[in-house]
């Protein structure tokens, strides 16, 4: 063998081209949702209720369907189908919707990227990664989970990018799933919630749900401030291997 040569493995064709086929038909259902035009109906939140509600006992797979691909498709906003699923379901069927929806949705870009892009962007960074700080922290399971459990509790990050960015870290994937269930359900059950309260058309109780919405924004915050003893006896308490 050559010195010069380059020994790293050549991307995986097959997982990268199923990645890309399954993108597709997401892209193709995002297409047949704008022609008949449910994607129109996203930005009015009573016209979206009326149209879950017209499916009858199909509205809930309705839910979980949209909230699937708007996670897996970035445009797509997610917010307004968690108010019409809490408008049409309450806080604890709508939430449930909700939660499967977001579930179902961040399985699947994590398990894109996961197909197209860990494997060629491990062997086209081969020796690169040094053995330092980033090293360890990228490698380390407990630290990705965390990472992923933190960014669902703060609704203003883009919940499709970090599951894509997840898929391409080393994360197991049933440790992204229990991360992500998790730190979607305060959300999903506050958005459920408030989508029922406006419904309802009690005001108070919607703006304390928007207030409660703000302060789970803050529990990363809190975790980042609280002693170094509590941490660590928490850390001890879900380390699992």
């Amino acid at each position: 063998m050559n010195e010069g040569q380059d020994t790293r493995p050549n991307p995986p064709w097959p997982r990268i081209i199923a990645g890309l086929a399954v993108l597709a038909v997401f892209l193709a259902t995002v297409l047949v949702l704008w022609r008949i035009g449910i994607l129109d109906r996203l930005r009015d939140g009573a016209a979206l209720e009326q149209a879950v509600m017209q499916f009858g006992p199909l509205g809930p797979f309705l839910i979980i369907g949209l909230m699937t691909v708007a996670i897996v498709m970035s445009p797509i906003p997610s917010a307004p189908i968690a108010l019409a699923s809490g408008a049409a379901y309450g806080h604890y069927w709508g939430a449930f919707y909700v939660a499967i929806g977001s579930e179902i949705g961040a399985l699947t870009a994590f398990g894109v990227a996961r197909l197209i892009g860990y494997d060629a962007l491990k062997a086209w960074l081969g020796t690169r990664l040094s053995m330092g700080v980033l090293h360890r922290f990228i490698t380390s399971q407990n630290a990705l989970m965390a990472v992923v459990f933190a960014t669902r509790l703060m609704p203003f990050l883009s919940f499709d990018i970090i599951s894509y960015a997840a898929g391409l870290t080393p994360l197991r994937t049933w440790r992204f799933a229990v991360a992500t269930l998790f730190g979607i359900i305060p959300a999903s059950f506050l958005l459920a919630h408030f989508g029922d309260e406006l419904a309802s058309g009690d005001w108070r109780r919607a703006g304390l749900t928007v207030l409660a919405l703000g302060l789970i924004t803050l529990l990363p915050l809190a975790w980042k401030t609280a002693p170094a003893r509590y941490r660590l006896a928490l850390k001890r308490l879900l380390k699992l291997g």
